[in-house]
């Protein structure tokens, strides 16, 4: 009598007192182990098949020893890339002995129910009272715009342009008082960045007069200055 049984993921055709080597059980050694996923019996002249399986059939067995098989090279290449790997594989086997096989009327090899994991209590979250939501207050006014600071046109400086005016405009000094009060070196770092070749040195008494209402005064020494030099 002969069966083909599955065992542990492969087929085999096995008679009794054969020895087989299978992939690795879980069971230890000098155990005796059952499979019942038999799918065909010939026993002479009589063949059984089943669909997949026969219902009742069963192949006895006892494990013998664990064992690991021959080494299998595991080598890999690709052309002209430089690319090689080599790895070696040992597969673990469990050497059986059958010992009979059932064609009908054997009980199922019981399988261990799968331990339910207690489900952990989840903690109680207590829930927080709602915090009383801060009434809105009240947008303020917005502010009018104040009324813009007095500027002079300080332009009306001989050696003065609209470059330098806006950059002593930047740094507080937008009236012809402010200039006034400036020292000739102190505008020339102010201005030091703006091109050309400025000489500063009347600026601050040009503002005085300018700050005095000195009009005309101021327009007769203007007229004596070359870009403010005198």
């Amino acid at each position: 009598m002969y069966a083909i049984v599955e065992i542990a993921g492969h087929q085999f055709k096995v008679e009794k007192d054969q020895k087989v080597f299978v992939n690795r059980l879980q069971t230890e050694e000098g155990k005796k182990v059952s499979f019942d996923n038999v799918l065909l019996i010939g026993d002479g002249d009589k063949v059984t098949v089943g669909a997949p399986a026969i219902n009742g059939a069963q192949v006895g067995a006892k494990v013998v020893k664990h064992l690991k098989g021959d080494k299998v090279i595991v080598f890999k290449k690709k052309r002209r890339k430089g690319y090689r790997v080599k790895n070696g594989h040992r597969q673990s086997l469990t050497e059986i002995i059958i010992e009979n096989i059932v064609a009908s009327g054997a009980k199922p090899a019981k399988k261990a129910a799968p331990k339910k994991e207690a489900k952990k209590a989840e903690p109680k979250v207590e829930a927080k009272a709602a915090a009383p939501k801060a009434e809105a207050k009240p947008k303020a006014a917005p502010k009018k715009p104040s009324a813009k600071a007095k500027k002079d046109d300080l332009k009306k400086i001989e050696g003065i342009g609209p470059k330098i005016a806006s950059t002593l405009a930047e740094v507080g000094i937008a009236t012809f008082a402010d200039l006034a009060k400036a020292k000739p070196e102190a505008i020339s770092e102010i201005i030091a960045n703006v091109r050309g070749n400025h000489v500063t040195d009347t600026w601050p008494a040009q503002a005085k007069l300018a700050a005095e209402g000195k009009w005309d005064e101021l327009k007769k020494w203007q007229d004596e200055l070359d870009g403010g030099k005198a």
